[in-house]
């Protein structure tokens, strides 16, 4: 493995970015970052979790990262409850550059990652192309003003021209792409689009590519104005990508953690055309389970205020074999948890939600043990209706004989204490 020389972070001041103080790292080939004393990096900061994350250093060949110099590349793995942000972008793995900016959590701590190589050359990605040569477009245009042409393009895969990279996770990359030409589109003309990329090192396990294909065949056979639109799957170079469409808007969490809990009036409105999503979803032939609802997922369409249920990639069908077991904590249903996941375990999972939606905190906070199972205690918290409250304990009971039978039962529940 060639030298990765010294590696510095340092940790930058929340309001003016100055230097607070500064780390280096000569030979390490882990540098871990959290709360608890044991890490490389300490931040005694509430919103960092004990163990929040790692930077590893990866050895990697010219082809599988296209364009690099080095035989090593830097990567970041966030373990934290919170989450970790790369230069902005909510991740859970990516390379880091030369230069990034890395927040744990949102308004967390933000360090700067530094290479500084000795015999080894840093990560090299081949900067962004200018396609448009038109003078007097603004610096922050995406496409020109005078041809209509993107100003700056990262690659090209067939005809999809990749914009920006829009978030990075262990599966794989989503890019802002624009096409002159949208697949299954008669009239005339370009647009906007996400292109889904597997990652190239998921490409031998075969459950990734299982759930990268899965999340695409579900969503050519789904026509729902709250399911994103399929475009096109294919394979490229040994990659798979799919194409579907942009949603213009923000999920829940990021709204959430932006702007803070939500009036019970709207969280209850975006519950129930959730609901009527998953209505539709359990109502195919077979019904099919979601298994992956939580804030992150719900995307609200900026044009009309309308949530769009995001990520098929964990859905599962009624009867089919038992397959690896995908929830996320504290949104997860019990018989989910257990591998069992049935349509009501979508339903648990709308009413965690809703307690991320009125609280601004994980619903795992109110996860109490009342005789022998784990409930929601939510007597005590001032932003949630004695009447929602019930609706939430009775859509997140722990057996599902005293759970919501449907995601409509749900629904009228909801409209009912709106």
């Amino acid at each position: 493995m060639t030298s990765p020389g010294a590696v510095t972070l340092t940790l930058l001041h929340p309001k003016n970015s100055a230097p607070l103080e500064e780390w280096r790292f000569e030979k390490e080939s882990i540098i871990r970052i959290g709360r608890s004393p044991e890490n490389h990096i300490v931040l005694t900061d509430s919103r960092v979790s004990r163990h929040h994350l790692e930077l590893r250093l990866v050895e990697i060949s010219a082809s599988r990262i296209g364009n690099s110099l080095t035989s090593t590349a830097w990567r970041l793995i966030n373990l934290g409850t919170n989450g970790t942000f790369l230069d902005g972008i909510l991740v859970s793995q990516a390379w880091l550059r030369n230069g990034s900016l890395i927040q744990l959590a949102q308004g967390g701590p933000k360090l700067k990652f530094q290479m500084h190589t000795t015999t080894a050359q840093p990560l090299v990605v081949t900067p962004p192309k200018n396609t448009c040569s038109h003078a007097g477009n603004s610096p922050n245009n995406v496409f020109c003003i005078h041809c209509g042409q993107p100003l700056r393009v990262e690659r090209q895969i067939r005809q999809y021209h990749l914009l920006q990279t829009l978030g990075q996770g262990g599966m794989g990359t989503t890019y802002l792409a624009w096409a002159p030409q949208l697949p299954g589109k008669k009239a005339a003309g370009g647009g906007l689009l996400v292109l889904k990329e597997m990652n190239a090192d998921m490409a031998e396990i075969a459950k990734a590519q299982e759930l990268f294909e899965r999340e695409a065949r579900t969503l050519k056979n789904l026509n729902h104005s709250g399911i994103p639109q399929f475009y096109e799957f294919f394979v490229e170079a040994g990659k798979k990508y799919l194409a579907m469409e942009l949603i213009h808007g923000q999920d829940l969490e990021k709204r959430v953690y932006k702007a803070g809990p939500v009036l019970p009036q709207q969280a209850i409105e975006w519950m129930i055309q959730t609901c009527k999503v998953l209505d539709y979803i359990h109502e195919q032939d077979p019904p099919l389970i979601h298994r992956d609802i939580k804030p992150a997922n719900l995307m609200v369409r900026s044009r009309n205020n309308q949530i769009v249920v995001l990520d098929f990639g964990a859905v599962k069908e009624i009867g089919t074999p038992l397959g690896t077991r995908i929830g996320a904590e504290g949104y997860s249903a019990p018989e989910q948890d257990r591998g069992q996941p049935v349509t009501q375990s979508d339903i648990y999972a709308v009413g965690a939600t809703l307690i991320f939606l009125l609280t601004g905190e994980s619903p795992r906070k109110y996860y109490q043990q009342q005789g022998r199972i784990y409930c929601f205690d939510l007597e005590n918290v001032p932003t949630i209706t004695p009447r929602l409250r019930q609706v939430i304990e009775k859509a997140t009971q722990p057996h599902l004989r005293e759970r919501y039978q449907s995601a409509q039962e749900l629904a009228i529940a909801l409209a009912a204490c709106a």
